[in-house]
């Protein structure tokens, strides 16, 4: 299994960016994706989750109502949409892989997980 994320890069603050993750090596049908981020000097936290087979979404406070997952089933892809990023949004982003929908927001319920890009918001 290889998740490869992309689409990280220097942005002012209020822009906006769009990381995608690939997924490849089996089906996802049955998993939650997520993406989480570590900031330096931070622990990693948890931003978004999506369940590949019915779309439900999840997100961590700090980001709801600028972020939005989502998912492209055909082309194996899971994206996370930024909006209005602000400083405090710099950190590098991870994608993952997790068969516990239950515990999304638990990076230890994740099996797979992608090598992060970097997102760093400053003026």
């Amino acid at each position: 299994v290889q998740l490869q994320a992309s689409g990280g890069g220097l942005v002012q603050p209020g822009d906006s960016l769009r990381l995608s993750c690939a997924a490849s090596g089996r089906t996802f049908s049955g998993y939650i994706m997520g993406w989480f981020r570590q900031a330096p000097g931070k622990e990693r936290q948890f931003v978004a989750a999506i369940t590949w087979a019915g779309g439900n979404t999840y997100y961590a406070d700090s980001v709801k109502g600028r972020f939005t997952i989502s998912r492209d089933s055909a082309k194996n892809v899971v994206y996370l949409q930024m909006n209005s990023l602000k400083p405090e949004d710099t950190a590098v982003y991870y994608c993952a892989a997790g068969t516990n929908p239950s515990w999304y927001t638990f990076q230890d319920e994740y099996d797979y997980w992608g090598q992060g890009t970097q997102v760093t918001v400053s003026s």
